[in-house]
């Protein structure tokens, strides 16, 4: 029973964990999605300004849904698109096809950092200035897009100057096809900096600031911007806005790339499997490898850091292990204790400006090692429930002792470790003579070991390979 019931005692907290992720992800999304203002009676015919949300890693998902989203304003005859951008950086492919979509957007793009405690750090640096009209709202910040190593170090030597050298020949393009302050961008990514709102708006990195939607409508109002080289001004008097939100499937893709997703995910399908390893069913093992593959999609848009993925399989080895080897929980403690570690430095800073500086939550990390410890604890329990309970039929003495003579079935290939089941009970065993038996070979048990029985194929000349 009580193995039974471990897969639900081992999924709760990982579900708890990933509802609290996803809850966190909806009320910040719901939070940098103001309302759209009432328009007034009669708007002007056509006028009308589209809303894109941009927010989490910056990946090729959200660079196709920002693309679709300036061809669905130039379709649809609207004035102008507003991003509305909160990110720690992505990828350098993603982010350069957002950079191409707004230098060459057939109409005026507004792109502004919001809500309050957001930030365009890194990638996001680049996406802001390559807009029409760059805004910002009050306590939020930018910058900080200094190429550094998998670690956090310098890149040193040729290497390094060659991937410096690129980043600020891009940055500076990119402000100066826009007007913008080309040496604050270029400290950006030499030294690192960081402004916020009002710093920016002060040395020229942005044009304005504002805190909500209608503000930026006003702003934006009456400037004249340069679309594909012709002067454009933006009448936004009485613009009506429409908010076009990703699919639902760029919505799961993108979700993905949140790094509290990704490692509940690897680690849900880790557990799948090994259940499916213990107790044959196909359904936990198709949903653990499915886990881990949607996991692997979601580690490819993140800086994932080798060391930290290594100490999570070794701790999951580790805890695997407990389940056949008797080492009284400290296999188990050790697998705890790695696991913890390898979540803590699964994600590191990256090697290029565009990557985003992103971790594990530390109640996700708290979270799924307390649901590790609970796996092991079942583990414990059951192997001391199993040595303590009362010998069934064809059982000598407590339950560690097998009568020998006792017949059974190879329930997990015997190479050289597996198990049989004998007398209504699955045991550990290893065959008398070394040889491997498949599974469904019957058997007979010949001694015990501790936990472990000793067994021959039955009867053994038909059945050795």
């Amino acid at each position: 029973m009580l193995r039974r019931l471990a897969p639900f005692v081992l999924l709760l907290p990982l579900a708890l964990g990933a509802l609290e992720v996803l809850a966190a992800s909806g009320a910040a999304a719901q939070e940098a999605s103001p309302r759209p203002s009432a328009a007034p009676s009669d708007p002007p015919a056509g006028s009308s300004v589209v809303v894109l949300t941009a927010t989490g890693i910056v990946d090729n998902v959200l660079a196709g849904y920002l693309t679709e989203g300036v061809t669905h304003a130039e379709r649809e005859g609207a004035e102008a698109v507003v991003i509305e951008l909160n990110t720690p950086g992505g990828s350098l492919d993603a982010t350069q096809r957002i950079v191409s979509t707004l230098l060459e957007a057939p109409l005026p793009t507004i792109v502004w950092v919001t809500p309050s405690g957001a930030r365009a750090a890194s990638a996001g640096t680049f996406i802001t200035l390559a807009g029409h009209i760059a805004l910002m709202a009050p306590g939020t910040n930018i910058g900080a897009a200094t190429p550094v190593g998998g670690g956090g170090e310098d890149i040193e030597g040729d290497l390094g100057q060659k991937v410096l050298n690129d980043a600020v020949a891009s940055i500076r393009s990119i402000a100066e096809t826009r007007g913008r302050d080309a040496d604050w961008a270029e400290q950006t990514v030499r030294d690192a900096r960081s402004s916020p709102a009002s710093e920016a708006l002060a040395v020229g990195a942005i044009d304005g600031i504002a805190a909500s939607i209608d503000e930026v409508l006003a702003f934006a109002d009456g400037m004249t911007v340069t679309v594909n080289g012709q002067p454009e001004t933006l009448d936004l008097t009485g613009a009506t806005v429409e908010e076009l939100g990703m699919n639902p499937f760029q919505q799961f893709l993108h979700l993905l790339s949140d790094p509290n997703i990704s490692f509940i995910l690897f680690t849900i399908g880790f557990y799948g499997i090994l259940f499916e390893l213990q107790n044959p069913n196909f359904v936990t093992g198709i949903l653990g490898a499915l886990a881990i593959i949607l996991a692997f999609i979601g580690f490819g848009s993140l800086p994932l850091n080798v060391a930290g993925l290594l100490l999570i399989v070794l701790a999951m080895i580790l805890i695997g292990l407990e389940l056949t080897v008797t080492s009284h929980g400290l296999l188990g403690l050790g697998g705890i204790v790695c696991f913890a570690l390898g979540a803590s430095a699964l994600f590191t800073q990256p090697g290029d400006p565009f990557e985003p500086l992103v971790r594990v939550a530390t109640p996700v990390v708290a979270s799924t090692t307390v649901t590790a410890a609970v796996l092991l604890l079942l583990i414990v329990a059951f192997a001391v429930r199993t040595r303590d309970m009362p010998a069934p039929a064809g059982l000598v003495g407590s339950a560690s002792s097998v009568a020998p003579g006792v017949t059974g079935v190879v329930r997990r290939s015997i190479e050289p470790l597996g198990s049989v089941y004998l007398a209504g009970e699955e045991w550990s065993a290893r065959t008398a003579d070394g040889q491997p038996l498949e599974r469904g070979v019957p058997v007979r048990v010949v001694r015990t070991d501790g936990l472990i029985v000793i067994v021959e194929a039955d009867p053994p000349s038909s059945s050795q390979v």
